[in-house]
């Protein structure tokens, strides 16, 4: 049976597939090398359980997906068809792949398309309807399946016409990933094993200051680091040298300190720090001090060795956590040491652990720590929405579990 649909909403093991064309919304969003090679394959292998289930059940599987920001317009750099390749590889069984998203041989391609089958369409964006949320384009789309499936978790938080759109106009259920991903984040905000940590970094506060005060509601601990920790630090009247600080969010900063204490959540801000004259310094030039010793000519890089001791310690205890965005400037090795040694505490620890984010997924890859989690989320925008409590397109609009009887699903 698989993962179940999320909570209060419909899933694959609700259908019968069986001799129908499915349209399936995928994430392949994924990095490409400059020859137009997959980089980074993890978005087409987290989708692999629901194309191999759609298939053993006899379905016909026409994929679509964005892939970067072409505008609205054909761009071949940003052509799908790379991925078709990499799919097959992936799936050991043949994916064909046509140049278009609709139209007539898309259409005729689509009808083609037996038992078992998959086929890949080239890039919906190079379609402006499709951000648009175009209902003549969404029409398009959905004459080409009998049944929708979305398995784009990473885009949920998207009105556009392949997410929303085709929900209304095909019986639409969640996928294996959608529902796996519905199911761990659901878990962080409505039954947590306590106590919860939440771990949050990267550089602007501004971006997640709707997921802190979220968090701030539910968390016994809160850990912040990353560039924003220099805001909250500033915040309390402290030297922070030339990091980026953004002054304009300095007194909401003071408020969720203010809030954490009101509602004795035990905030934790870095107590020392990897600092450096610029992100481009040698190692030479790098040292490590206590956050009351920031010169004035330096910037906070990275948390430091006893920041990371003192998490370390809260990690142990902790029942559940939830990690998003990187404690340092992780893409140069001489400021990634506090992400890669707080991912490695969290990998070792008995707590259920849940994160997500690009970059801190890119991190936790090139140590090698993501299989140490609970749970890598796929999303950056639509888990940080997710955490927020706020509602997403892409997941509101699938059908609820009390429709799943209907003739149209079997």
């Amino acid at each position: 049976m698989g993962v179940p649909g999320p909570v209060g909403k419909a899933g694959l093991d609700d259908i019968d597939p069986a001799g129908k064309r499915v349209l399936l919304r995928v994430d392949f969003n994924v990095p490409l090398n400059g020859d137009g090679t997959v980089r980074d394959d993890s978005r087409l292998v987290a989708t692999l359980p629901t194309i191999r289930d759609l298939q053993a059940r006899g379905a016909a599987v026409i994929v679509v997906t964005h892939l970067g920001r072409p505008n609205g317009k054909p761009d071949p750099a940003l052509s799908t068809r790379p991925l078709a390749a990499d799919l097959e590889h992936l799936l050991g069984s043949p994916v064909a792949w046509v140049d278009d998203c609709v139209g007539e041989v898309v259409e005729r391609e689509a009808r083609a398309l037996q038992r078992g089958q998959v086929l890949l369409l080239e890039n919906l964006r190079f379609h402006p309807g499709e951000e648009a949320n175009d209902p003549a384009f969404a029409r398009q789309l959905a004459g080409l399946g009998d049944l929708y499936v979305d398995d784009a978790f990473a885009a949920a938080h998207r009105a556009h016409a392949s997410i929303e759109g085709v929900a209304h106009l095909l019986p639409a259920v969640a996928g294996r990933l959608m529902a796996r991903e519905i199911a761990a984040l659901n878990s962080v905000l409505e039954n947590p094993r306590r106590p919860l940590m939440a771990i949050m970094g990267g550089s602007k506060l501004s971006t997640k200051l709707g997921l802190v005060k979220s968090l701030l509601e539910r968390v016994e601990t809160l850990c912040l680091g990353g560039a924003m920790a220099a805001t909250f630090l500033k915040a309390a009247d402290r030297e922070v040298g030339s990091s980026l600080v953004e002054d304009d969010f300095l007194e909401d900063a003071s408020a969720i300190v203010r809030q954490a204490a009101d509602r004795h959540v035990d905030l934790q801000l870095p107590i020392d720090a990897v600092v450096a004259p610029s992100p481009a310094a040698k190692q030479d030039a790098v040292r490590i001090c206590s956050v009351e010793e920031i010169p004035p000519a330096e910037m906070i890089l990275d948390v430091g060795p006893e920041t990371v001791k003192r998490w370390g310690e809260l990690v142990r205890s902790a029942g559940t956590i939830v990690w998003n965005g990187p404690l340092g400037l992780y893409e140069k090795p001489l400021f990634a040491g506090g992400t890669r040694q707080v991912a490695a505490a969290i990998a070792a620890s008995s707590a259920v652990s849940v994160t997500g984010g690009g970059d801190l997924q890119a991190a936790l890859k090139g140590a090698g720590l993501e299989h140490g989690f609970t749970h890598v989320s796929t999303g950056g925008g639509a888990t940080l929405t997710f955490l927020e409590g706020q509602e997403l397109p892409g997941i509101s609009v699938l059908l609820d579990s009390a429709q799943a009887t209907r003739p149209a699903l079997r």
